[in-house]
């Protein structure tokens, strides 16, 4: 059996490792265009930055070592330009010497990846106009960093790629702007728990100018970049992170067929409309795990999955890909910011029946040094409980949490589920209730009909209705939703006389703990009109875009300016 496999990196590198593996006999050749086999793009920003020094590091694989270790037959530099399907050729350039030649093969891997997408800017063919996808493009940055004077810096895209980028810019002493064109930086975050990530990006330094975009680029070296609403901005340097698209030239003029988001369609093996072809990676269509749609997944961890699934189904194995929940994580300065599965929008958009729900617990135990608060976001189907997504955003333990619910998601559990999950415990790294147990206490709360919970955006739209605030005297001086009335928790029972009964009470606290406490006594007492608010005035905070105050400190608005 001779395979051969179109792109390294993730996909095509795991794949002939995995098929080297399985199959002693087999032929195998990689073709990569570039220069190097397999590197660590996910780390490219961080070199940028110095936290990882040695370039090295970077690169995973020679094709001396891959030789050496699994037999396979490295060509870099070397550029697929036809497919020739019916008759298992592909047609070869050299990129060096230019020579064209064919080869055949008996099966053919596809990972071409995706490729940078470069918004249609006038003056983007200026020097300071620069991506960062690949080894060679962060040389170039980093050349253009260290031989000229690069004092101010714009990000063009606020998802992953673009906020990694603008800290480690931040981190080499180079202002920063970060440009978005939505009303939010990274999106697989709902509005309100983004609305943490910016804050954390303006108190670091970062110069966020939302819902704008980049009009054009002027002059170079030193230049400035003109916005949509009419802002200029100094450049030295302008880096374009507006995100990819898969890469499917060759597929397309293959006859391949090519799903509805623009990725490869395969199946469960990872085979494509071909029976001698399989595809893998940030190029794929594949199913999402919780919604059913169809999903372009440009994440590493998917990559390596489906590149081990299309070598195990080569060699007779036949393993089968699930599908993708878009499990993800970034860093924030001294934040972490993970999610997985569906966000409210897409919930909305699929016409999933869903409830969402905030907490604010603490990372590990209170007493234990060191004890920080995370905002952790849930939702579940209704009325059975099956988790459908959640996000948590905290200085340290968010990574875990996220980890635990994806893991929860892909076996099909219920809050009800993670009441009983069974987690590690001791006081420097969690809590005997842990996070996740907290999320589906709560969820199993409102599932029996022992709360009925609302988020801040759902109270907008309720009639008739009067906020009750249950915290401290000291609390409800730092801040308050407006026209709160205020009874805190612990005279509640003395004072039950002065609430109306005809009004529709929105219960709140710091964190949604004493006002679900304060909402039990309520309701056992004859009120029938109550509603406990979700995250309490912490996420009234996330949702109006307002920093939450420590106890005996004024709240402020958070902001989208930087230091100067």
């Amino acid at each position: 059996m001779k395979v051969c496999i179109i792109g390294g990196v993730a996909g095509g590198a795991t794949a002939a490792a995995r098929l080297r593996r399985l199959d002693e006999t087999a032929g195998i050749i990689l073709f990569e265009r570039g220069d190097y086999i397999s590197f660590a793009n996910c780390g490219l920003p961080y070199h940028i930055s110095g936290r990882i020094k040695e370039r090295g590091s970077l690169l995973l694989q020679t094709p001396e070592r891959f030789w050496s270790r699994f037999r396979v037959k490295v060509r870099t530099g070397h550029e697929i330009l036809t497919i020739d399907a019916p008759q298992k050729l592909l047609k070869v350039q050299n990129r060096k010497t230019s020579e064209q030649y064919t080869e055949s093969y008996d099966y053919l891997i596809l990972s071409p990846g995706a490729y940078p997408l470069v918004p249609p800017i006038e003056g983007s063919d200026a020097a300071i106009f620069m991506n960062l996808y690949d080894i060679p493009s962060m040389d170039a940055m980093i050349a253009r960093i260290e031989n000229h004077p690069v004092k101010e810096a714009v990000v063009i895209g606020g998802g992953f790629i673009g906020v990694e980028i603008a800290e480690n810019l931040v981190a080499r002493g180079i202002k920063t702007h970060l440009v978005e064109m939505l009303d939010q930086v990274m999106t697989p975050f709902d509005p309100e728990m983004a609305a943490i990530i910016q804050a954390r990006l303006a108190a670091g330094g970062i110069c966020l100018h939302l819902s704008d975009g980049v009009k054009k680029i002027v002059g170079d070296a030193p230049g400035k970049v003109v916005l949509n609403s009419g802002t200029e901005l100094g450049a030295d340097l302008v880096v374009s992170a507006v995100g990819v698209r898969p890469e499917t030239r060759l597929a397309r003029e293959a006859g391949l067929k090519i799903g509805a988001t623009g990725g490869i369609a395969v199946d469960a093996g990872m085979k494509t409309s071909d029976p001698f072809i399989f595809a893998v990676g940030d190029a794929v269509e594949t199913t999402h795990l919780v919604g059913g749609m169809q999903v372009l997944a440009p994440l590493a961890g998917p990559a390596n999955k489906q590149a081990r699934i299309a070598a195990d189904n080569l060699c007779g194995i036949g393993s089968r890909y699930p599908g993708s929940l878009g499990t993800s994580i970034v860093k924030v300065f001294d934040l972490q910011a993970a999610a997985t599965g569906l966000n409210e929008k897409t919930a909305r958009k699929n016409n999933l029946p869903y409830q969402a729900l905030h907490l604010h617990p603490l990372n590990h135990a209170g007493y234990y040094p060191g004890a920080a608060m995370m905002a952790l976001k849930l939702l579940f189907g209704i009325p059975e409980g099956r988790i459908l997504g959640a996000q948590c955003i905290g200085a340290d333990g968010a990574d875990k949490r996220i980890d635990v619910i994806a893991t929860a998601i892909r076996a099909g559990m219920t809050v009800y589920d993670l009441e009983q999950l069974e987690l590690s415990y001791a006081p420097p790294f969690g809590s005997a209730k842990d996070p996740v147990n907290m999320a589906g206490f709560t969820g199993g709360n409102i599932l029996r009909g022992l709360v009925e919970s609302v988020t801040y955006d759902q109270t907008e739209a309720m009639e008739n209705s009067l906020f009750l605030d249950v915290r401290t005297n000291e609390e409800f001086r730092a801040g308050s939703i407006p026209q709160s009335i205020h009874i805190p928790l612990d005279e509640l029972r003395e004072r039950i006389h002065e609430l109306p009964q005809d009004r529709h009470l929105i219960i709140a606290c710091r964190t949604g703990v004493r006002s679900y406490a304060a909402y039990r006594i309520l309701k056992q007492s004859g009120f029938k009109q109550l509603s406990n608010l979700s995250g309490g005035y912490l996420s009234y905070c996330h949702y109006t875009n307002r920093t939450p105050p420590a106890a005996g400190q004024n709240e402020t608005g958070s902001g989208a300016g930087c230091r100067s």
